[in-house]
């Protein structure tokens, strides 16, 4: 519960202050939060988990409690489908091409990153 109070904090905290900065017209902060998201959890489960043998409750409080609050694949859906609705379909194919893409690569590059602390 901690886990998930704390990664909804930082993914509002995070996500707006992206929006402040680039605009509304894009969802600039549901991309930034989702591509931290996906490092992170990449990069915690090579270093916490394999590396330093997480306790599975701590496992829990961090993947699914605050990463799971985080990232925010239910937003970045309807911020999606109102673009679709709204006639930027463009805007929306390249939404998803973008997280997907960039969360991806993120989670990749934090897997390297875990293995190669230690």
């Amino acid at each position: 519960m901690l886990g998930g109070s704390l990664g909804a904090l930082m993914r509002f905290i995070i996500s707006s202050s992206v929006t402040a900065k680039l605009g509304s017209n894009f969802p600039y902060g549901t991309l930034t939060v989702n591509a931290i998201g996906s490092f992170f959890m990449g990069f915690l489960a090579m270093f916490l988990v394999e590396r330093m043998g997480l306790d599975p409750l701590l496992r829990l409080g961090i993947f699914v409690g605050f990463l799971g609050a985080f990232t925010t694949f239910s937003t970045f859906s309807m911020e999606t489908l109102n673009l679709f609705e709204q006639g930027e379909s463009l805007q929306a194919l390249v939404n998803i091409f973008v997280n997907v893409l960039l969360s991806v690569l993120a989670v990749w590059l934090g897997v390297l990153l875990g293995k190669q602390i230690g």
